[in-house]
């Protein structure tokens, strides 16, 4: 998987499309990654200790990666990404502008 936490990415897909956010945790597993603010769900809550009335929370899901694309810090552009070894190091560069993200 190309995008890592902390990446600021835009949705592509779905009913947050058009919306950024910043990766706050990736699933390799699963190929999701959930974005601080975004696919947020309601969920019902039965009674318990640290709800004694029960109720509705809101609850981010996460994100299959392919709906998501990386924006370029330099550019500001959403791209896709590609790597490159320097130094003995591998680093993502931006397909758009060619910097090293």
């Amino acid at each position: 998987m190309k995008i890592k936490k902390g990446d600021k990415i835009k949705i592509i897909t779905g009913k947050d499309k058009g919306r950024e956010g910043i990766v706050e945790k990736t699933n390799l597993k699963n190929n999701t990654v959930l974005v601080q603010g975004a696919n947020i769900y309601k969920k019902h809550i039965k009674k318990n200790e640290k709800m004694p009335q029960g109720g509705v929370v809101e609850v981010a899901r996460p994100l299959d990666v392919c709906k998501v694309m990386l924006l370029c810090p330099i550019c500001k552009k959403s791209t896709r990404l590609a790597y490159k070894v320097e130094k003995n190091k591998k680093v993502r560069v931006c397909k758009k502008c060619k910097s090293i993200i």
